[in-house]
């Protein structure tokens, strides 16, 4: 009995096309032949492992190996190709044999042949999530998969069966395979777990995108040691980022690190977006988290890990030199692995500044604060500023190039240098309730250019380029290109 596994719907007695491959086409005819799944079959004509399978609506799901009934042999063949046109071997590589071309994926040459616009199913992977959800890479990962709940794309969150490496072991040694099928895989991360799955998606074809959340630029000054670390890392990037088919990234200013490393792969900007939704109702906390952490009059505040890149020292500084609350709601170490700073500042804060560690609600870290102070050294884009953007907060960021290309001075924001400018924007904030009104308004109109249904347009766009083998657009469909790298004038 030849026993064919699928999760396409197709039911069990269902018949469908085979398509036959072998060594010599010139030895039988490339012919496809009604298979009814379940039945007795007289002779094993199909083994698992090569060539697709049509399932009439439905997306490809499994590969079988054709097999010659005549000779009783297996093809080695690592070329050799299906009726469909689709290769059974290895896959030439993100720009092989050409350079600078994306030969279209096996799942989208087979897509085509049906004639279906079958919907794309994407692994979005990041590992260690359940230790990076309270981390900027953990919300850019989820609002990624927020978006592409707006739109037809299918999304799985792990390639393991079962969810795991060790359950995935488990099921390969079952015979039921350990991975779970994909048409293209996203990764958001750089570590073994994402290297283990770039690597099984360049060897069993699969188009392979690489999220950009970590650079040497923004790795430094994060913990104790990553200073001195990130000329390292940046040479691990420059590898593991090239052998992507299509390289993602929050901003213009990464892509322009990025060719500096050099990068060998194409990168496109793709903004990470404001889960809006996830911010309601904030108003209603303001008192509740005021009263926890005892912070009164016009507060300054922050959101998210506590690091002497993201301007620690400045903020605290600022606290020292004026009247004003501070607060910096986010998780922070005082283990081996933190910085001397981050340690100085946390274990002996100014009197009027709030350190509060974790919380459990960031709509209360919004609700609490008056003015997002950030004066952080380094950032892809600040996914925190752009949450304090739609919650209508009057918002004073140092003057940073990533920065120039999404909000603008005097119009939805503040933007400082020193920290005698950054006095100056408090106390004029302070002063002036219109000004905090009219920034905050205008704020809330930037991060609604940076909606979820837009991240998710671009998101899906840019998969069907690469799955098609297209070049992937340089810009958003729906963006007109005066407003390219610029803000509201």
């Amino acid at each position: 009995m030849a026993v064919l596994e699928t999760d396409a719907g197709v039911d069990s007695r269902a018949k469908v096309g085979v398509a036959g491959v072998t060594a010599e086409p010139h030895e039988r005819p490339r012919q496809r032949t009604p298979v009814t799944l379940g039945d007795p079959a007289g002779e094993p004509d199909v083994l698992p492992r090569a060539s697709e399978l049509a399932f009439g609506r439905g997306l490809p799901r499994e590969r079988v190996q054709a097999v010659d009934p005549l000779l009783r042999d297996t093809h080695t063949s690592t070329r050799t190709e299906t009726p469909l046109g689709v290769p059974t071997g290895g896959y030439p590589g993100p720009r092989g044999p050409t350079p600078g071309r994306h030969p279209p994926s096996r799942v989208a040459t087979l897509k085509r042949w049906l004639g279906e616009a079958a919907p794309v199913r994407v692994c979005n992977y990041l590992e260690l999530a359940s230790y990076l959800d309270r981390s900027g890479i953990g919300t850019a990962a989820a609002q990624q998969r927020a978006a592409l709940a707006t739109t037809d794309v299918d999304v799985i969150t792990s390639p393991w069966r079962h969810g795991s490496p060790a359950s995935a072991a488990r099921s390969w040694l079952a015979g039921r395979g350990g991975v779970r099928d994909y048409d293209l895989v996203h990764c958001n991360l750089i570590g073994p777990g994402s290297l283990a799955v770039a690597r099984h998606a360049r060897r069993t074809g699969r188009p392979l995108v690489l999220h950009v959340h970590v650079t040497r630029e923004d790795f430094a000054e994060s913990f104790r040691g990553s200073t001195h670390l990130a000329g390292p890392l940046g040479r691990y990037l420059r590898w593991f980022y090239s052998q992507a088919d299509l390289v993602l990234c929050p901003s213009r200013y990464t892509r322009r690190l990025l060719a500096e490393y050099p990068v060998d792969a194409p990168v496109r900007p793709v903004t990470n977006g404001v889960d809006v939704a996830s911010l309601s109702g904030f108003e209603s906390l303001r008192e509740p988290y005021r009263e926890r952490f005892d912070l009164d009059g016009l507060v300054a505040f922050a959101v998210g890990n506590v690091f002497e890149r993201k301007g620690l020292t400045t903020f605290c500084r600022l606290a020292q030199s004026t009247d004003y609350e501070f607060a910096w709601f986010g998780p922070y170490d005082t283990g081996p692995q933190a910085s001397a700073t981050v340690r100085r500042w946390v274990t002996d804060p100014p009197e009027n500044v709030t350190f509060t560690g974790w919380v459990d609600d960031k709509r209360g870290a919004f609700a609490a604060g008056d003015v997002y102070l950030f004066p952080t050294k380094n950032e892809n884009q600040g996914i925190a500023v752009l949450e304090a953007m739609a919650c209508g907060k009057p918002v004073v960021l140092r003057d940073i190039p990533v920065f120039e290309e999404f909000f603008t001075d005097g119009e939805d924001c503040l933007k400082c240098e020193t920290e005698a400018e950054f006095r100056a924007a408090l106390d004029r904030l302070a002063e002036e309730p219109a000004l905090r009104r009219r920034l905050g308004a205008n704020a809330r109109e930037t991060a609604e250019e940076h909606s979820l249904e837009r991240v998710g347009k671009r998101l899906r766009e840019l998969y069907r380029a690469v799955l098609d083998g297209r070049e992937p657009p340089e810009r958003d469909s729906g963006e007109s290109p005066e407003r390219d790298g610029q803000h509201r004038k």
